[in-house]
């Protein structure tokens, strides 16, 4: 298995009805569909996440990489992201 490590944006917006929500997105597979909302900022990274793997999924699924731009890095090793 392979692990990579994106390039994410996290915006604070809102709701149609004025709500407080977060935006997050990944630069440079937006045209992809990589981006997405949640109510919190956790809530938001999660849901990119799981944006992401699902375009990643279709990208290994039709024999394409990923482009070099949307990634931090990449390894077949283990590993763990800490943000602070």
């Amino acid at each position: 298995m392979k692990n990579h490590v994106f390039n994410i944006v996290v915006e604070e917006d809102e709701h149609e009805d004025g709500r407080p929500a977060f935006r997050a997105y990944c630069p440079a597979l937006e045209s992809m569909g990589a981006a997405t909302w949640g109510d919190t900022r956790e809530e938001a990274i999660k849901h990119i996440g799981e944006v992401l793997h699902i375009i990643v999924d279709e990208l290994s699924e039709e024999g394409k990489e990923i482009p070099p731009d949307a990634l931090i890095a990449s390894t077949r090793s283990s590993a763990v992201s800490v943000s602070v």
